[in-house]
C-alpha cells in the first residue's frame, strides 16, 4: 500500500531503498513491513533486477534497509546528494542500496580455496572452516569473494 505524508506533494520523498539481486521472499517481506508498520512509502518502482521504494521518511528507510539486512543477510551501501536548501539548510536525499547475499546460514561456500559453511549473516558474514573448525568473519564489502557451491 502507498502512503505520503499529509500536507506534502504526493510524490514527495526523502529516500529511496533499492532492492538488488533479491529472491521473491524480500518482496514479499516488504510489502508487509509497508503495511504492518505503516511506513510511508509512496512509490515503488519494479526495475530489471529488482525494485525501488521511494520513502518519505529518512529515518524509516534507513530502520527498513537496516532490517532487511539483519533479516536476509546482504550488503548495503548509503549515497547521499544535495537536493535543495530550506531557510539555508542543505536538504539531501539517500539512497539505500540492498544486495542479498547469495548464500544464505547453513550454506556451504568456498573461501580461501577451502570449503566452509556460513553460520550467521547479520552484521558480518560469519564462516566456519568444514576440516578445522576456524571461524573468520567477512565483511559485506567482500562477498564477492565468497562462492556458493
Amino acid at each position: 500500500m502507498v502512503r505520503s505524508l499529509v500536507g506534502k506533494h504526493p510524490n514527495y520523498y526523502e529516500a529511496i531503498i533499492q532492492v538488488r539481486d533479491n529472491e521473491q521472499e524480500v518482496e514479499k517481506f516488504m510489502k508487509n513491513l509497508i503495511d504492518t508498520k505503516k511506513l510511508l512509502v509512496n512509490k515503488i518502482s519494479k526495475m530489471k533486477n529488482g525494485q525501488d521504494y521511494f520513502c518519505a521518511d529518512n529515518d524509516q528507510a534507513r530502520a527498513m534497509s537496516k532490517k532487511l539486512q539483519q533479516t536476509f543477510g546482504g550488503e548495503i551501501k548509503t549515497t547521499s546528494s544535495l537536493h535543495t536548501q530550506i531557510d539555508g539548510k542543505d536538504m539531501y536525499r539517500v539512497t539505500f542500496l540492498f544486495r542479498q547475499a547469495p548464500f544464505k546460514k547453513g550454506d556451504e561456500v568456498e573461501y580461501d580455496e577451502e570449503i566452509w559453511e556460513v553460520k550467521s549473516l547479520i552484521k558480518d558474514i560469519f564462516l566456519k572452516n568444514k576440516k578445522s573448525g576456524k571461524k573468520v568473519h567477512i565483511r559485506y564489502r567482500n562477498m564477492s569473494q565468497v562462492k556458493k557451491i
